[in-house]
């Protein structure tokens, strides 16, 4: 088996972040179990390089563009990264700075792969709050994106929709869940649903921001309050949206729960739910979806939109993206709670497996791979420590100074 060296480049990747994070870290674990060799350069409060377990991690000094997120405002240096590092191919889940990346890759004949985690057209639309104007700049965007790149990965038919016509080579790879993290025994033993007090229980697990449609939990919630449905919702998350909603919820019984520490914690709280909500129309696969499918609850969603493709009529319900269609969903599928649906939801989770996205990765990957080197660049600079290439006041160059933790090393 040739061994790859596989470079992941992404943005917005930050202690708080959601499902992007989750992918890129879930593929970097699986190359690295495959026998493969993992670089992942994500922005930093500083300029910093880690080895763990996972692979390697560089870290490259980036300005925060929000409270939770920072974005590489130095490409070039991301680049002086990969001329380091020499990967054999690249993967990239931005399409913002990063994507000088792909050019790099082809002056070096090295493969590259984007990353598709956002539809851009409906994303900016819902930010936007109008299309004029939108189509055009995302369809000319993702032209030069696909020429730029060797292929395009995308999670679903929703997500290629945004690539029709660009002369894009598209891969479809669905993602995985962790199905032993996210399971049903996470719920409490013997707890029923629905419960004797008749209560509805109801969860949203996301950012708290626009473009993930928070809004249209608690647009549902308001409204199936008013109908009379007793009901409860629970918001999981951090955002800058959170205040409006909070105005937006009025009396009804909706809870701000804030951010939850740990994937064994947020499996949990899913796990209580009758029934999950993940409402936007514009996610490009769902992966909070098929957390909550994989913990055993079923889910109500947009009638369009990636999630859509997962929660079939199995394990869930879906609706127009307003709060009557949605409320409508909600009320369909209550009928029908119970251990059958439960069971139903957890057999659909368990179709998507980490193990396969992997697989389909590393196809791609092995496709479009350069011949690795020799000897791999990381593994040289641990071999000889004063390699006389480096600038000894480059931060991101190693020093002899290693410091042991439990899991990784940090060069400083």
């Amino acid at each position: 088996m040739t061994t790859l060296r596989i470079a992941q480049l992404a943005n917005f990747v930050g202690p708080v972040s959601g499902g992007m994070k989750v992918a890129i870290d879930a593929l970097g674990k699986g190359y690295v179990a495959a026998g493969h060799e993992r670089i992942l350069v994500i922005p930093g409060p500083k300029d910093r390089i880690t080895e763990s377990e996972s692979g390697i991690t560089v870290e490259i000094a980036a300005p925060r563009v929000s409270a939770g997120y920072r974005m590489i405002a130095t490409p070039w240096r991301a680049l002086d990264v990969l001329d380091r590092f020499r990967p054999t191919s690249i993967e990239s889940s931005d399409k913002w700075t990063l994507t000088p990346a792909a050019g790099w890759a082809s002056r070096r004949g090295i493969g590259s792969v984007l990353f598709s985690h956002e539809r851009l057209d409906d994303m900016l639309t819902m930010w936007v709050r109008r299309q004029f104007g939108v189509a055009a700049a995302v369809g000319a965007l993702n032209r030069r994106l696909s020429k730029s790149f060797d292929i395009v990965v995308v999670t679903s038919d929703y997500s290629a929709g945004e690539f029709a016509d660009t002369g894009a080579r598209l891969v479809k790879v669905p993602l995985g869940v962790d199905l032993a993290t996210f399971h049903p025994d996470r719920r409490d033993a013997g707890l029923p649903t629905p419960r004797p007090d008749g209560l509805l229980r109801l969860c949203y697990v996301g950012r708290m921001s626009h473009e993930k449609s928070p809004q249209l939990a608690v647009a549902t919630a308001v409204e199936l309050h008013r109908r009379g449905v007793p009901l409860r919702l629970d918001m999981y998350g951090v955002g800058p949206d959170a205040d409006a909603m909070k105005q937006q919820a009025g009396d009804a019984p909706v809870f701000f729960n804030g951010f939850v520490e740990g994937r064994d914690e947020v499996a949990r709280r899913f796990a209580r739910a009758d029934m999950s909500m993940s409402v936007c129309p514009a996610e490009t696969f769902g992966l909070a979806s098929l957390e909550a499918l994989a913990c055993g609850t079923p889910v109500v969603t947009a009638n369009r939109g990636g999630a859509h493709e997962i929660v079939d009529a199995t394990c869930g319900e879906a609706g127009s993206p307003d709060a009557d269609g949605l409320a409508d969903a909600v009320l369909r599928l209550a009928p029908r709670l119970g251990p059958e649906l439960r069971e139903a939801a957890r057999r659909r989770a368990e179709q998507f497996t980490w193990d396969a996205s992997v697989e389909k990765m590393l196809e791609v990957h092995s496709e479009i791979a350069a011949a690795p080197d020799a000897k791999p660049y990381w593994k040289q600079i641990f071999k000889n420590r004063r390699d006389a290439r480096f600038r000894a006041n480059d931060p991101l160059a190693p020093h002899t100074d290693v410091e042991q933790t439990d899991d990784h090393q940090e060069r400083r």
